[in-house]
């Protein structure tokens, strides 16, 4: 006769295992019992002042020296400016402050952007982006104490670092001016990617002003 009866202890074995992988960012739930609840929204908005920003501005270092640094010595630059606690296969990114003069906007996306001039030679050497959509996920890769394994899993992970540039977005982003940009100052504080070097770096930011027209 086939033999119907569970096999108790080898599903414990396995629920066991499951649960101490996985780990998720300490959160009470609402509900009141001892369930963590994950709002990735309420989560930033209580770092975002006193341990995002912070961060950043004490590890960022300016735009050209820390861009400079990257496409030299990537590690290096790593090891200064960026996260070295992020995953092995994943690329740099870096915490900067950048201040220039923006040479070209472009506001007819959602994703809109500005390029500004470091340097001075009149030509882009940053784009960094004003919303409201906000693409990649550089302001939370950017930090040290934010790592992958305190996430129940790759979909908490990824709505954590959605909800980076929401909050940036709703506290910083939405209140910059969005007409006649070329000309004006920008000063930011941000962090962004290391890509293939073909397109300008694009900074996200988590402080950001634009000055008055010329």
């Amino acid at each position: 006769m086939l033999n119907t009866k569970p096999n108790w202890p080898t599903l414990t074995v396995m629920v066991g295992i499951s649960l101490t992988a996985c780990k998720i960012l300490p959160t009470k739930s609402e509900a009141g019992d001892n369930a963590p609840a994950f709002n990735p929204d309420k989560m930033i908005e209580e770092i975002w002042a006193a341990k995002v920003v912070s961060y950043l501005q004490q590890k960022a270092g300016p735009f050209a020296q820390v861009h400079t640094l990257a496409t030299t010595d990537p590690s290096a630059a790593g090891a200064k400016y960026g996260n070295p606690n992020k995953q092995a296969n994943s690329p740099w990114t870096f915490a900067v402050r950048l201040e220039g003069k923006i040479v070209a906007a472009n506001t007819q996306s959602r994703a809109a952007t500005v390029d500004v001039d470091v340097d001075g030679d009149g030509k882009a050497d940053a784009r960094v982006q004003i919303g409201p959509a906000v693409r990649g996920t550089a302001l939370r890769d950017s930090l040290d104490f934010i790592q992958f394994n305190d996430f129940t899993n790759q979909i908490d992970f990824a709505q954590f670092g959605k909800a980076f540039n929401a909050y940036a977005d709703k506290t910083v982003l939405s209140k910059l001016p969005r007409d006649a940009l070329q000309g004006r100052s920008a000063k930011v504080l941000g962090a962004y990617t290391l890509g293939s070097g073909q397109d300008l770096p694009l900074v996200t930011a988590a402080e950001a002003e634009i000055g008055p027209k010329p």
